[in-house]
């Protein structure tokens, strides 16, 4: 679990970010929860863009795909999801919470 305070580091470091993957009208499938988790992998904070014409919005969205993955939820600001998961890679820069 993050702390408030982690939770507004990880946010402030996402403000910067593009949103790497978008969720639209056909929803979430099985291929994007493996492309998310990789990206996860690599990078360990992402960011998600929800377009209007998905069926659900980001705030329904940011858990399932969470739990899914083993991931923290960040944020879900508009249509934006923000996902931490420490990488289990040893290549990857680590970020310090």
């Amino acid at each position: 679990m993050l702390t408030s305070k982690q939770r507004a580091k990880l946010r402030a470091l996402s403000s910067n970010c593009e949103p790497i993957f978008q969720i639209g009208k056909g929803n979430l499938s099985d291929v994007q929860l493996g492309e998310i988790s990789a990206a996860l992998n690599k990078r360990e904070l992402i960011k998600i863009s929800v377009l209007k014409s998905c069926d659900n919005t980001a705030e329904e969205l940011i858990d399932e795909i969470a739990t899914s993955l083993g991931a923290e939820p960040v944020a879900a600001i508009g249509s934006k999801i923000i996902l931490y998961r420490r990488s289990t890679d040893k290549k990857v820069k680590h970020i310090e919470l």
